[in-house]
Order: C-alpha cells, then sequence, then structure tokens
C-alpha cells in the first residue's frame, strides 16, 4: 500500500502539483487524492481521467489490481448523484408501473444503478443500447 501511495505521490509531482494529500484504502481497491490548485478545480473530469489513467497503467504493470481513483471527491459525489437518481428513477418506475430509461452513463456508473435497484424486489433493470449510447431501463415487474 505504501508503494501506491509513493506511486501515486510521485506522479502527481510530476504533473506540476505540490499542495496535495492521498489517501489509499487498499481492501476496497481506492486512491482518493485532494489537490489544492485552481486549474485542477477548472479541469476536474480531465485530470481525474488522466491521473485514474496513469495510476492504473502503473499498477498494471506491476501486476497489481486496478483501483478507482477519486480527485476533490468528484467521483464520490458523482457516485452520489447517480445513486439518488436511481432512487427517483425507482420511485418513479413503482408508481407509473412502466419503465424508465436513464440517460448514457459508462459502465462503472450503471453498476451503480443495478446495485441500487436491486434491493427493490419489484423492479428489474438491463442495460440497453450500444457504446457510449448504453443505458439503463428500469422495469416494474408484476
Amino acid at each position: 500500500m505504501e508503494q501506491i501511495t509513493e506511486k501515486t505521490k510521485r506522479l502527481i509531482e510530476l504533473m506540476g502539483f505540490n499542495r496535495f494529500e492521498i489517501s489509499c484504502d487498499e481492501e476496497h481497491r481506492r486512491i482518493s487524492v485532494i489537490i489544492d490548485d485552481e486549474l485542477v478545480q477548472a479541469c476536474l473530469a480531465n485530470i481525474l481521467s488522466a491521473l485514474d489513467h496513469l495510476i492504473n497503467l502503473v499498477l498494471k504493470k506491476e501486476g497489481k489490481p486496478s483501483f478507482i481513483v477519486d480527485l476533490n471527491f468528484y467521483r464520490k459525489e458523482r457516485e452520489r448523484l447517480i445513486v439518488e437518481l436511481a432512487k427517483a428513477a425507482a420511485h418513479k418506475a413503482m408508481v407509473t408501473k412502466k419503465k424508465v430509461e436513464l440517460p448514457a452513463m459508462n459502465a462503472y456508473e450503471r453498476r451503480l444503478v443495478h446495485v441500487e435497484i436491486a434491493t427493490h424486489p419489484e423492479l428489474r433493470t438491463e442495460s440497453a443500447g450500444e457504446g457510449r449510447d448504453r443505458h439503463i431501463i428500469i422495469k416494474h415487474i408484476a
């Protein structure tokens, strides 16, 4: 775990940032990074994507499992919003008894929805669409 933290620290330094904090949760395979820099706030999603890609490339090269990288709580907040969207869509499907289609999401976000809806015995989810248009449909089952 110390190696992962050190490698992440080195990558962030190479990116030109010097005010940051890193925490690593090996059990849940998550790395949380806080970078105190205005540039990060302006380009948060892009920097997160690049940092996630670089860290996981290094881990893969060393034969280690991949980690979920979060930057300035962006991913944590996004996860919260996706779960709230799933809950609202589940409520709508229960009330109307009609299918509810969610917007296109990446595989990780779709998984969050599938897991959330799995707690509702009267609802089922399925993914539909291809590529960037892949989305979830929530259906009420009688």
